[in-house]
């Protein structure tokens, strides 16, 4: 299958290594000459480990950059002047990687959004909890609604 955003060779002087089979699906230059690249399995920002798809929560794009928030509130920010189809191969791949995603009251103060995401190499989808801002996700109380919520959502959803 041929991806919308076409293949793209990545230059030697990238100096990124990829995994056996892994392939680049598109890449981008930061300023300093340093290169983003997405791939099948992961978005490599230059100076990290490769962050897994289903580790990517979310994802924003405007004229200076690319914003990327992790699951598990780390964020990161590149510079991108020319990001070519990157920006559209990231918001697929972490939208593939969302089996299910519902947002859930936990009494007056906020709730939770229960996300499921695929996990290459793993039959079962890993859960995940994202508290609303203000609510302590170590409070013994939420954590439990949150986990009740999650096994009703699993009950109806058959997952």
């Amino acid at each position: 299958m041929r991806l919308p955003w076409g293949s793209r060779s990545l230059p030697a002087e990238a100096g990124v290594t990829l995994e056996p089979g892994e392939r680049v699906l598109v890449h981008a230059r930061t300023p300093d000459g340093a290169y983003v690249v997405a791939t099948d399995r992961a978005l490599r920002l230059p100076g990290e480990e490769p962050l897994p798809w289903y580790r990517i929560d979310r994802a924003m794009w405007d004229e200076e950059g690319l914003r990327i928030v992790a699951t598990d509130g780390a964020e990161r920010w590149m510079a991108l002047p020319e990001p070519g189809r990157l920006p559209e191969a990231v918001r697929e791949r972490v939208t593939s990687s969302i089996l299910a995603s519902r947002h859930v009251r936990l009494g007056n103060r906020g709730g939770v959004r229960l996300v499921a995401r695929r996990v290459p190499g793993q039959d079962t989808a890993e859960w995940e909890f994202v508290f609303d801002p203000g609510l302590d996700p170590a409070d013994p109380g939420l954590r439990a609604a949150a986990e009740q919520a999650l096994e009703e959502l699993r009950r109806n959803l058959g997952v």
